[in-house]
């Protein structure tokens, strides 16, 4: 049974199974978790999620994120979570399903905090939930049956915190048996008007994932079999897959499988994936367009084509919402939005999705320039490329076209350490003072020398007159 597989995996996987580059990434992702965390600090939704956990005060439980206080570790987990998700900034995996597997840090962060798990253990417990996250998605795609990637995130989660809390395979099966039978989440979080929930589905997800694990620690138990069961996730949810060997795993000829944190991406800029080889590319033309005609080419340009491939224009170029965004939620996954703001701006930050940026005239006039169109031959080419390719129409008649494959951050263009520090630094500025960027970056540097990763905790504290 695929529970059983699983679970075994979970008590099996040991510190010392790990490579150094999956390690050295694992730190990589508590970094850019944390820069994502702070940038998000004053947004509506995680403001909620915060005000929720801080009305259960808890001694000796987990630490809301940028404060001193400490809640139920689930309700530390979906606060957290929420602010390592809302920007659409942190990290992604594509495959049949895709997936933001960082979004498993703040659940088990929490269990680390109650359990005094040592950095090594988070270490291991981080690059599990990855790896299981990550398979699920590689076996059966859960967007086209009309549920939602987070759905695979109570799983993952649950055998993240299953490895921190030191549970046993018999508990760590129930966990399991827990966490999938619960938690299964609609597709309608990312159709249409996108609204607050995007930034909260996952977290609530590994919360629940998380409670899952608690109460199988405590004896409970939950249906069986999960997975394969009459009424189970196989026949209800997936369909029928069989998992991919993990990370670890042998094959015949004695070749461990590469663990799949390698495979993920840590995003460049603060827009859906799908839109980062588009950014680029926008980018790129806007410097061409007014070296050639001036800057008022941009603003006046004639055309505006995107071309991509199926599952993005799917995921961000499709609905009608995507032309006339209102929320931030819904312009970070417009691929007319992303490309317009480029292309007026010459960036893409997090100011880009402010509300009066929302609203602004020009803007809006340059998005209803775009067209996006099915290329052909980029079928089949996804996820190992994200092609986009960028024609800009002129008022002179000149057309300049760009073509982008790997976006910055892609494993096949990978963004370097300087890169991912320099990001927490810039999304931390506003929130803590340089001199406690800097014993963040070199305390996460070593984390695996920690010996209670509570320690991590006040590095994370922003002053309260921000709270």
């Amino acid at each position: 049974m695929l529970a059983d597989r699983l679970a075994s995996y979970t008590q099996a996987l040991c510190y010392d199974d790990l490579p150094g580059d999956v390690v050295h990434e694992v730190k990589r992702r508590i970094l850019d978790s944390a820069a994502c965390a702070f940038g998000a600090w004053k947004a509506t939704p995680c403001r909620i999620a915060r005000h929720v956990a801080q009305s259960a005060k808890v001694p000796g439980g987990a630490t809301i994120w940028g404060t001193t206080q400490k809640t139920l570790p689930d309700l530390a987990a979906f606060a957290n979570g929420a602010l390592v998700r809302y920007l659409d900034f942190n990290d992604t995996y594509l495959s049949k399903e895709p997936a933001h597997p960082s979004d498993n840090l703040a659940a088990i962060l929490a269990a680390g905090e109650i359990a005094h798990a040592s950095g090594k253990r988070v270490i291991q417990a981080i690059a599990l939930a990855y790896e299981i996250q990550c398979r699920l998605c590689d076996a059966a795609a859960l967007r086209s049956r009309g549920w939602d990637h987070v759905t695979y995130g109570s799983i993952s989660s649950a055998l993240g915190v299953a490895k921190t809390l030191k549970l046993t395979e018999a508990q760590t099966t129930q966990a399991i048996n827990l966490a999938a039978v619960a938690n299964v989440a609609l597709r309608q979080t990312r159709v249409g008007e996108v609204s607050m929930w995007k930034a909260c589905a996952f977290s609530n997800a590994a919360r629940n994932g998380l409670f899952a694990a608690l109460l199988a620690q405590r004896g409970m138990t939950g249906p069986s079999p999960i997975f394969e069961g009459e009424k189970g996730f196989m026949k209800l949810v997936s369909g029928p897959f069989e998992l991919p060997r993990l990370g670890g795993e042998r094959a015949p000829d004695d070749r461990p499988a590469s663990f799949k944190i390698l495979d993920s991406y840590i995003k460049h800029f603060p827009v859906e994936y799908h839109a980062q080889t588009a950014v680029e590319a926008a980018l790129a033309l806007r410097a061409e367009v007014i070296k050639a005609e001036g800057v008022d080419a941009v603003r006046h340009l004639s055309e505006i084509e995107i071309g991509s491939y199926d599952v993005a224009i799917e995921i961000i170029g499709r609905d009608p919402e995507k032309w006339h965004p209102t929320t931030r939620e819904t312009a970070d996954h417009s691929f007319p939005y992303c490309v317009a703001v480029a292309l007026l701006d010459g960036r893409v930050t997090l100011h880009s999705f402010d509300p009066r940026r929302l609203r602004d005239a020009a803007l809006q006039a340059l998005i209803k320039k775009v067209h996006v169109v099915p290329q052909p031959e980029f079928a089949g080419r996804y996820p190992g490329a994200m092609p986009t390719r960028l024609t800009l129409r002129t008022t002179t008649g000149k057309v300049y076209t760009r073509h982008v494959d790997v976006p910055l951050g892609h494993p096949g263009n990978p963004m370097s350490d300087q890169d991912v520090e320099e990001k927490l630094r810039r999304l931390a500025s506003r929130r803590i003072g340089r001199a406690q960027a800097e014993k963040l970056i070199g305390f996460v540097s070593t984390v695996e020398r920690e010996k209670d990763i509570a320690t991590l905790m006040p590095l994370l504290r922003v002053p309260h007159r921000d709270a």
